[in-house]
């Protein structure tokens, strides 16, 4: 089965019929998602998220039509080059949104911000690309990958938890996220522990944990991993007895599976669906009324990437042809994020707010995470400097 689908055009959908000349205006935004796997919701979430916002555009970008083309990475590198050359050189898209995982992300660079095309990371944040390998056509409305997890480091050394065990998935961002964590939390670390990608079981590691007593874990654990993880941590008696922090491990695309036995576990992020701006109100009960789900942060940082898009190609007048003057557009981009605060640092990277989160159960008998407390302020990353020291 194709991997690629391309959505329907909003003229088409409205029975109107396009001529030629008009359809070869269309914008062409190419997404390049995770949609198969064990982490496959991640993917749909921002891929929902983003086609939310086009809709809520009436199915324009700055003023024109788009066609938007979305394509499953499988979460292989490999898999991905091909398919973005395809997006690149066959569709000619003027925009590439994604990926989820890092090991994808850095795998894409090279190929699209050679093409000089606007390649918009709507969740991976790998440090290289945030630091020395930084280029004027990469943009994230994500974050760096080591920032939510610095939120739980500082959480773990302000409660004064003394001993840590830390686990992560063997790639990229297990290891920023991790690298993150200890960046604020000064404590022993008992054990730090590397998964092969896509482990579902995690008997031996609990094992561990269970003799060695630490204080706290803190792992990170997306998708399909997280899900098994929360169920099998809690199954196992340790939920009671030692505090379970993470990012992306506990959120709305995991909760659905998970359900009690997340319940009042602490994450770090940009976001949370009660963040009480105006803009975020509505768009999660536009997100909730359209798939009957809450929505997580990669739907809503995919929705702002739509946003920043639009929001550009206002200020060109809807042009893509100049690419350095569409970059530009990008970095000074003004636009209400769905999370407040926000605006493109130096690296290409938001400069944004951070939150304690908690996973809660809804009065509607929906789970999400709240926010408990705002841990960093108008954040920068840590590797900003390191790219402005190359350019």
């Amino acid at each position: 089965m194709s991997s690629m689908v391309k959505t329907i055009g909003f003229a088409t959908a409205l029975g109107l019929t396009a001529t030629p000349a008009l359809a070869q205006e269309k914008l062409k935004v190419g997404l390049l998602l995770t949609l198969s796997g064990p982490s496959a919701v991640l993917g749909q979430h921002a891929r929902d998220g983003f086609q939310l916002a086009v809709k809520d555009l009436g199915g324009k970008l700055g003023g024109r039509d788009v066609e938007v083309i979305v394509i499953d990475d499988e979460l292989k590198p490999d898999v991905a080059v091909t398919k973005v050359k395809g997006l690149l050189e066959r569709d000619k898209v003027d925009f590439v949104v994604g990926p989820i995982f890092s090991n994808v992300a850095v795998a894409v660079h090279k190929p699209i911000t050679d093409a000089k095309t606007v390649y918009i990371s709507v969740n991976a944040g790998p440090s290289n690309l945030a630091g020395r390998s930084c280029n004027p056509y990469f943009f994230a409305t994500s974050y760096q990958n080591d920032q939510s997890h610095e939120v739980l480091g500082k959480v773990a050394q302000d409660r004064g938890y003394k001993k840590v065990y830390l686990l992560a998935p063997n790639y990229q961002a297990g290891k920023d996220g991790l690298a993150g964590f200890k960046r604020r939390y000064k404590g022993e670390i008992v054990e730090e522990s590397y998964t092969p990608l896509n482990t579902l079981d995690f008997q031996s590691e609990l094992a561990k944990i269970a003799s060695m007593q630490p204080d706290a874990i803190f792992t990170f654990m997306p998708g399909g991993m997280g899900v098994n993880l929360v169920k099998q941590y809690r199954a196992a008696g340790l939920a009671d007895r030692i505090p379970f922090l993470s990012a992306f491990t506990v959120d709305e695309t995991t909760l659905p599976a998970q359900q009690h036995a997340a319940v009042g576990m602490l994450s770090g992020s940009n976001w949370a669906p009660n963040l009480d701006t105006p803009e975020n109100k509505k768009f999660v009960a536009a997100y909730e009324a359209a798939y009957n789900t809450v929505p997580a942060t990669y739907a809503m940082q995919s929705y702002d990437a739509a946003l920043v898009i639009d929001a550009a190609l206002k200020a060109t007048g809807g042009k893509t042809d100049n690419k350095d003057a569409l970059q530009k557009a990008i970095q000074k981009a003004e636009f209400k994020s769905l999370r407040g605060d926000f605006k493109f640092g130096a690296n290409g990277f938001p400069i944004q707010d951070f939150y304690l989160v908690k996973a809660a159960k809804r009065p509607d008998g929906k789970f999400q995470t709240e926010i408990v407390e705002k841990v960093f302020d108008d954040y920068t990353d840590a590797y900003a400097k390191e790219c402005a020291a190359t350019n």
